[in-house]
């Protein structure tokens, strides 16, 4: 009987050791904020790069890496301390991204080494770069020149009414990211974290008090042990009130209002999940990752080569999917499912759940009308405009006279 016990509990330390061991190994991985802040301050210290948290991060100390948020090695996400405010520190691996082959890269037309613009280029000619990549990304759009201004005033990190050479490198890099332009371009949005600050391609971004549309965090070790079953039910337990779950929805359908046929052309959300969104105290959405939020004209770049023999092989991120042709093996540009109809498959359970009795029925039809769209559909956006609304009227009219509005 000793023996037996004595082997249980040798079989519990080895397996809790070994748990523990890869978690360890995970998180080393993962989370390299140490690499990243060195690589960063290393550039700005010789010269290389500026930006407005350069000498709080790298100078003065006054910029923290907090809680490591990482999910992947080349995208590294910390919770940061400012001063006395806190935000979001995002930072990019590139070395990282290269052994990352499981998933899509971030779509950057080069791997982007600080080395442009160079030495002697002018204020006119590094408009002309901006204004040549915005074009590549976002198609002919009338008010480009419109963006390029804003995005030197961005670049002017210490305010001084110039853009330096080292500032232009900030910006040239950080331009490469689609999450960080669609933030420029959605700054006077309130769906978007407000940007506060950046350095090379390191920037920070206000946070987010609760980051996800569902559940509660677990230590890591309970984690392992619940069954996912029984995970998605506890998640539904611990989602707020009904009226503020359709505040949040309200937010979800304005912003993705914000992004289709926006001032500078249609973004396609290519990642749909619920990690990807929060809510601040007031239940006011917040968009929480916006890494696989892609422009239209660069996703058809992206997917028009890719080699295909069914339409499993056309699929950007988790949610942009395309159609196979089988006459050329190639993938078609036209992505199938527009993002109402990803954003009502989301919402679906999260609000049907516990909603008013009198509206049940028809948030349920409307819910259905929504997640059927396609983008093939005539009049799609008619069609996508007038459920849009249908839906946002009806979940207002239900919370519009309740404290949680």
């Amino acid at each position: 009987m000793r023996m037996k016990y004595l082997f249980i509990s040798w079989l519990v330390v080895f397996i809790g050791s070994w748990v523990m061991y890869v978690q360890y190994s995970t998180y080393t991985e993962l989370c390299r904020g140490h690499d990243c802040r060195k690589i960063i301050c290393d550039r700005y210290k010789t010269g290389v790069i500026d930006g407005s948290a350069c000498s709080s991060l790298c100078a003065k100390e006054t910029l923290y890496f907090g809680k490591c948020l990482s999910t992947k090695p080349n995208n590294q996400m910390y919770l940061g301390i400012w001063g006395n405010l806190q935000g979001v520190i995002k930072c990019q691996m590139e070395e990282a991204a290269q052994l990352d082959l499981g998933a899509d890269p971030e779509p950057r037309k080069e791997i982007v080494l600080f080395d442009k613009p160079i030495r002697g280029t002018t204020v006119e000619k590094f408009k002309e770069m901006v204004y040549g990549l915005f074009k590549a990304k976002l198609g002919e759009q009338g008010n480009l020149s419109e963006l390029v201004n804003l995005i030197l005033s961005f670049a002017d990190g210490n305010k001084d009414g110039r853009v330096s050479l080292p500032e232009a490198k900030s910006a040239w890099a950080l331009l490469q990211l689609d999450e960080f332009l669609l933030m420029v371009i959605l700054q006077d949005k309130e769906h978007t974290p407000k940007l506060m600050g950046f350095c090379g391609d390191l920037y920070v971004t206000e946070r987010v008090e609760y980051t996800s549309l569902y559940g509660i965090s677990l230590p890591w070790i309970i984690e392992l042990f619940v069954p996912s079953g029984f995970r998605r039910s506890m998640d539904q337990w611990f989602t707020p009130s009904w009226p503020r779950k359709a505040k949040i929805a309200i937010g979800l359908l304005e912003f993705v209002e914000d992004i289709f046929h926006g001032p500078y052309g249609n973004f396609l959300m290519c990642d749909t999940s619920a990690k990807n969104l929060g809510y601040n105290d007031k239940y006011d959405l917040k968009m929480m990752d916006m890494r696989k939020i892609v422009p239209e004209m660069n996703l058809k770049e992206i997917i028009k080569d890719r080699q295909c023999e069914s339409d499993l092989d056309c699929i950007y991120g988790t949610d942009c999917r395309t159609l196979c042709d089988q006459s050329k093996m190639r993938c078609t540009t036209e992505v199938i499912q527009p993002n109402l109809a990803k954003a009502c498959q989301l919402l679906k359970d999260y609000l049907l759940r516990g909603a008013p009795s009198d509206i049940h029925e028809e948030l349920e039809k409307q819910l259905y009308l929504c997640i059927a769209l396609k983008v093939t559909a005539n009049q799609m956006e008619m069609e996508h405009s007038l459920i849009l609304n249908n839906l946002k009227t009806l979940l207002w009219k239900k919370i519009s006279h309740t404290n949680d509005s």
